[in-house]
């Protein structure tokens, strides 16, 4: 079990160490001149983005992810926020399309900025892990399918959420006063 960890910690150290600290600058930016944010993900990579929109949440931020029944109509000034490892999955890529024909801001988060979502994003952070159709050269995840990209992705969010909490002065207090009191 160790010796599996240990790999699994260095492929995600890995990934992470390649990723542009300017690209992150401008997704941050791009967050907090935001008036609203939706995220979405497919499958695995759809879980670790609804954990990002909950943060986001958390630190005042309008933030929705896609399919929760209350996400409102996203246009000019707004943020889509959308993960895949391809770039190239097709619901996310439609998806894309309508939040682009309504001049919605479009930050996409791939391993691929060539693929057609990474087309259409203003802001695209390269997260360099294998994906379904995308090898890396070089590198061969031990894990299966690609469930790298997926820690990888829950990892850098965290990572996003603490460069805003700098930026903007939240702290942990202000956030768990915001954080639901339903439970």
């Amino acid at each position: 079990m160790n010796k599996n960890l240990e790999v699994i910690l260095q492929e995600i150290k890995t990934v992470l160490e390649k990723i542009n600290n300017e690209d992150v600058d401008n997704l941050v930016n791009e967050i907090v001149n935001a008036n609203k944010i939706v995220v979405c993900g497919a499958g695995r990579v759809g879980m670790a983005i609804r954990g990002f929109a909950m943060r986001l949440g958390h630190m005042g931020y309008i933030a929705f992810t896609l399919g929760d029944s209350i996400v409102p109509s996203i246009g000019k000034g707004d943020l889509l926020i959308v993960a895949s490892g391809s770039g190239e999955t097709q619901t996310i890529f439609d998806l894309v399309q309508i939040a682009y024909k309504n001049g919605c801001n479009i930050a996409a988060i791939t391993g691929n900025p060539d693929s057609r979502i990474g087309k259409l994003a203003n802001t695209v952070v390269k997260l360099e892990a294998p994906s379904k159709t995308k090898a890396v050269d070089n590198f061969k995840s031990i894990q299966p399918m690609t469930t790298l990209n997926e820690q990888c992705l829950g990892l850098f969010f965290d990572g996003i959420v603490l460069q805003l909490m700098e930026e903007t002065g939240e702290t942990h207090d202000t956030m768990w006063a915001r954080h639901s009191n339903l439970e």
